[in-house]
């Protein structure tokens, strides 16, 4: 976060000086101080978050992959003249932890063309996808496992 305060004062004054950097310093760290005492933050959050940076990195890059990867096979499935489109709702549940990582996997389900998330009660998804075979990958998805290894 403290980092974050830094990076927005030096946005904020449009260029980058010494002296715009130790002003940014130092309001950025009474800013992150009053973050810290009133909004329930704490440096130890702090730490745990760039601890887990990497991960996410890693998550966004596979993110994007898969929607890519399904945008290519949604686009095979509607021009191609051959196949029929087949929807199905799919039911399935999910070991994750926390509701925080069930609503990214929702999220990440629904970001992904072909696949929307209906409905998540407790760890039980109900998902819509265009065709069966978008139904395959759903349960323990490289997704699902990053997630998952981001929770703990």
């Amino acid at each position: 976060m403290y980092l974050v305060f830094l990076i927005i004062w030096i946005i904020f004054n449009e260029k980058f000086n010494l002296e715009i950097l130790l002003f940014g310093l130092v309001i950025s760290a009474a800013v992150f101080a009053f973050v810290c005492k009133f909004m329930d933050y704490s440096l130890e959050k702090e730490l745990r978050f760039y601890r887990k940076l990497p991960g996410m990195l890693c998550y966004v890059c596979l993110l994007v992959k898969e929607i890519l990867a399904a945008n290519l096979n949604v686009c095979h499935l509607i021009l191609s003249e051959e196949e029929e489109i087949d929807p199905a709702l799919v039911e399935f549940t999910s070991d994750m932890d926390t509701p925080a990582g069930r609503a990214f996997y929702a999220n990440a389900i629904t970001l992904t063309p072909g696949t929307i998330t209906v409905s998540l009660e407790g760890d039980t998804y109900v998902v819509h996808c265009l065709d069966d075979s978008m139904a395959a990958g759903l349960k323990d998805a490289k997704l699902e496992q990053m997630l998952h290894k981001l929770e703990g």
